[in-house]
Parts: C-alpha cells; sequence; structure tokens
C-alpha cells in the first residue's frame, strides 16, 4: 500500500471513528439528558392544594389589620369563632400575637401557631402558618391582602402548602373562625 493509500486510509477511519463516537455522545447525552429531565420532573409536584377566599368587611382597612395583629383584638374575634362555640376552651393557652416581621404567635388555645414573615401595616399580613394536629416542621403560608373599597375593605386571603387533603376543612375553617366572627366583632365597634 502506497502511504498516499496509507493516510487516506487512516483518514477514513479517524473520521468514521469521530462520527461514530459523536453519535454515541449525542445519543447518550440525550438518553442522559432525558433521565435528568425525567428525575427532576418526579421532583415537582403538580398536585399541591391551595385556598383562595375574598371577603369584604364594613371597616376601614386599619381597623381590619388590627383586628387581626392585635392580641386582644384578635382574642375577642376568636371567642365568636365556631371553634369557640363547638366547645374549645376559653381558659386554654392565652391568644399571643407579635407585631414585629419574624416574631411569633399563637392563637386558638395555642392550638394554630406560626410567625409572621412580613407585615405592611394596613395592606399586608404574610405568616408562617400551622395547626397543632400537622407533623413537626410542617408550616404552610397564609397571606392577608387589605384593599381599600370604598368605605369598606375587601381582604383576599390564599393559603399555601399545607398537608395534602386538608383544603376542604381549612377553607370551611378560615370562613367560620375568622371571616364570619371578625365580620361580627368589626361591627360591634
Amino acid at each position: 500500500m502506497s502511504d498516499v493509500n496509507h493516510v487516506t486510509l487512516l483518514a477514513q477511519t479517524a473520521t468514521r471513528r469521530r462520527v461514530i463516537t459523536g453519535a454515541a455522545t449525542l445519543f447518550g447525552g440525550v438518553a442522559f439528558g432525558a433521565g435528568r429531565a425525567l428525575a427532576a420532573e418526579e421532583e415537582i409536584l403538580h398536585n399541591a392544594e391551595s385556598i383562595h377566599q375574598e371577603a369584604i368587611f364594613k371597616a376601614s382597612r386599619k381597623r381590619v389589620y388590627e383586628a387581626l395583629i392585635d392580641s386582644k383584638q384578635f382574642n375577642g374575634v376568636m371567642l365568636l369563632s365556631a371553634a369557640m362555640k363547638s366547645g374549645m376552651s376559653p381558659g386554654m393557652k392565652a391568644t399571643e400575637i407579635s407585631r414585629e416581621a419574624g416574631g411569633a404567635f399563637a392563637i386558638f388555645g395555642g392550638y394554630i401557631t406560626g410567625r409572621q414573615i412580613e407585615l405592611v401595616p394596613n395592606e399586608r399580613i404574610v405568616q408562617a402558618w400551622r395547626t397543632g394536629s400537622w407533623d413537626p416542621g410542617i408550616y404552610s403560608i397564609a397571606k392577608f391582602e387589605l384593599a381599600e373599597q370604598g368605605s369598606q375593605t375587601k381582604l383576599i386571603f390564599d393559603h399555601t402548602g399545607f398537608p395534602k387533603g386538608e383544603a376542604e376543612h381549612l377553607a370551611a375553617g378560615w370562613k367560620s373562625n375568622y371571616w364570619e366572627p371578625l365580620e361580627k366583632f368589626l361591627a360591634q365597634g
């Protein structure tokens, strides 16, 4: 074989190797990438529940905000709630609500606890919120937005991150233990 033919044969062989290696790398990379995408897809849950509720109160944003953030006022709201009417003892742990971001709160005799994440006076309250029946370390996010609506206040509420299967119970609880008694409390003046 002449040197020219030998060099041509080596070049063709090297080119075939590059094509085969490139194809294997490409298909391997696609397969590996697909595996990674599949693994990432398995990490993302698409069955999360959330609650969105809106309520209108015949009171200013400041008045509604204070009723939700002031320990003494919220205790008055709590006493009008369905939980108290159903037999929850008012003698349990006292209502404690921090007025500082990062501060703790304990309401309904300590059954509901958490931390204030964000407090924008008369506008927004965001809490890490949990019930005493949830596993330790499980917190949800409860967000209260207050919007002026003439002489009234529209409360826009969103609750996310709670354990699966709790939405119906929690949604009913927000109405009967927060919005309805809050309306009655605010009507008292």
